[in-house]
This record gives C-alpha cells, sequence and structure tokens, in this order.
C-alpha cells in the first residue's frame, strides 16, 4: 500500500475519533497509532528490542 495513502487513512481515522469522540479520543488514537506503528515496525524487522534500551554513547561506539 502506498505511503501517502496510508497517510491518508491514518488521518481520516483521527478526525472522526476527534470529530465524534473528542480531543481525548483523538489523542488515543494518536497513541495507539504510534504503539502500532512501531511494533509493526518491529515484527517487520526494521527495528530490534534493544534498539530502545541502549545507552546514547554505545550505539556509536
Amino acid at each position: 500500500m502506498n505511503v501517502a495513502v496510508v497517510g491518508m487513512i491514518v488521518g481520516m481515522a483521527l478526525g472522526f475519533a476527534g470529530y465524534f469522540g473528542g480531543f481525548g479520543a483523538f489523542l488515543l488514537v494518536a497513541a495507539l497509532g504510534a504503539v502500532g506503528f512501531v511494533v509493526g515496525r518491529f515484527l517487520e524487522g526494521d527495528l530490534e528490542l534493544g534498539d530502545f534500551f541502549r545507552r546514547r554513547d554505545e550505539r556509536w561506539r
């Protein structure tokens, strides 16, 4: 699926959540979307669990 189409779908979902559920629902949908994005990248193999817990200075050695 094209990245622009995915962006449009996410934008529409956030718009519906904001319109019908208010600002709290908008934030909830945005947060769950971010979590889903990270989990999806992890399952595809683009991210490793150590990337979140590694210290910054250890990355550049």
